[in-house]
């Protein structure tokens, strides 16, 4: 008789399992990687409209009216467009997601977090978002 040669390697048994594992923690971590990539986007659309509510102020003080999205300059948002309403007495700021982006799905429980607007009195809205 000869002797048997020692095997090596994995048998296609112990790769699928390890194929499945993997693919179960895909399933897991990747919707919560999108949670949290949207929750970054929408940071840095609030810290734009921070700005933008600094520059108004800043406008206000210099020319004693609030100015157009022109006058403040240009803040550009890859995920969302920003806008300016004006009027004797305020402003309101917003940033609103881009159609097709995956900001259009952010959202605080049942609270789309879509839009986000902030004013001359620092009302922050939707609140359940900020």
């Amino acid at each position: 008789m000869r002797p048997t040669a020692a095997t090596s390697g994995f048998t296609l048994i112990e790769v699928m399992i390890t194929v499945a594992i993997i693919a179960i923690l895909a399933g897991i971590a990747y919707p919560s990687y999108q949670d949290q990539v949207r929750s970054s986007r929408r940071v840095a659309a609030m810290e734009t409209l921070i700005k933008m509510q600094l520059a108004q102020e800043e406008y206000h003080l210099e020319n004693g009216q609030y100015g157009s999205a022109t006058d403040l300059g240009s803040y550009v948002l890859d995920h969302y467009s920003v806008s300016v309403t004006t009027s004797t007495s305020g402003y309101t700021l917003s940033v609103t997601a881009k159609t097709g982006s995956s900001q259009v799905k952010d959202s605080e429980g049942s609270t789309s977090c879509a839009t986000l607007k902030l004013d001359q009195n620092d009302a922050q809205t939707p609140a359940e978002c900020w």
